[in-house]
């Protein structure tokens, strides 16, 4: 009988140690997913995202407060800057999961790595190297700037359907702040995600015209004011808010069209700023690769750097006024 249970005592402990494994691993697996799985990452950005409003009040600012920072002292330090807070909308309003410690460290590492490698690698001035350094460590804040201009934009051209949906919502008997909840369950981003911000301020308590200014606050879109002033307005005068929000969709949509046309008449413009500012650049590398003698002092004689500074110089103010003239405000 001793012998039956000491031949089979190593299997059991193997069996034992390996269910004691598995179970191991499934409670990490579960503790893990409680905390950074797909679901806790979706309620931490519903979270982070309620912010952004002037409104000081203690129910309006029932989680909405982000981090500048992961690092406590940095958080601390980033409080007392004036612009902390403007960086934070910059980056919210793009759509970037970035915190404002983190564009303001990536601006100073490409700054400094550009500087370092200018005068110490390149062995150039201390000018040439300030003005790469400065014009790398903006990257970060431009790369924000244009994720940001290119969300607005889709969601200005989003905001016409949008309104067709609360329309339509309101005329089969839903009530405004349903239409609102719609919008954040069946619209594409990134328009839904604003709208279930809204919804859900409302749901925990927030008032609706202070959940629409905060949503103004957020995005600085005319045609969406236009949306936030109407309701309000119908709210506080009584009106028939079906047809004011049909009109104003098929206002928002003949702008949108103006624009279009605009953009397609001032396409030769545009085109002819792209090869005006390009050509040098091209026609300079074309020729250093033909003949890389002929262009040898623009980088060696100290006239021809400073023929190249003057011209950069130059062409930059060029780049500006081109800019001015094609861009056509309506």
């Amino acid at each position: 009988m001793l012998q039956t249970i000491e031949n089979y005592a190593f299997p059991i402990i193997s069996l034992l140690i390996f269910f004691a494994v598995m179970l191991l691993l499934e409670g990490v697996y579960l503790f893990w997913k409680s905390y950074k799985g797909a679901a806790a990452k979706r309620v931490g950005d519903r979270l982070r995202a309620l912010s952004a409003s002037r409104d000081r009040s203690k129910r309006a600012q029932l989680l909405k407060q982000r981090m500048l920072s992961e690092v406590p002292m940095l958080e601390r330090l980033l409080l007392r800057l004036p612009r902390a807070h403007k960086l934070d909308k910059l980056i919210f309003q793009s759509g970037l999961k970035w915190t404002v410690s983190r564009l303001l460290l990536s601006c100073a590492a490409l700054g400094f790595t550009s500087y370092g490698a200018i005068t110490l690698l390149a062995h150039q001035s201390l000018f040439i190297g300030a003005l790469v350094g400065g014009a790398m460590a903006a990257m970060p804040l431009m790369y924000v700037l244009y994720k940001r201009n290119r969300r607005l934009h889709a969601i200005q051209y989003q905001l016409p359907d949008t309104l067709d949906l609360i329309t339509r919502a309101l005329r089969s008997g839903h009530a405004f702040s349903s239409g609102l909840q719609m919008v954040g369950e069946e619209m594409a981003e990134p328009i839904a995600n604003e709208f279930r911000i809204v919804s859900d301020e409302v749901n925990y308590g927030v008032s609706l015209q202070q959940a629409l200014m905060n949503l103004s606050e957020r995005l600085p879109i005319t045609d969406l004011r236009y949306f936030v002033v109407a309701v309000l307005i119908q709210r506080e005068s009584g009106g028939n808010l079906t047809e004011v929000l049909s009109n104003l969709s098929h206002l928002i949509r003949e702008r949108l069209k103006l624009f279009s046309k605009i953009k397609v008449l001032s396409s030769e413009g545009r085109l002819s700023a792209w090869i005006l500012g390009l050509m040098p650049f091209a026609l300079g590398a074309v020729m250093n690769l033909v003949n890389p003698e002929f262009m040898a002092p623009l980088w060696t004689d100290p006239i021809g750097i400073a023929i190249i500074k003057y011209m950069l110089i130059l062409m930059a103010i060029g780049v500006l006024i081109l800019r001015k003239i094609i861009r056509i405000r309506v």
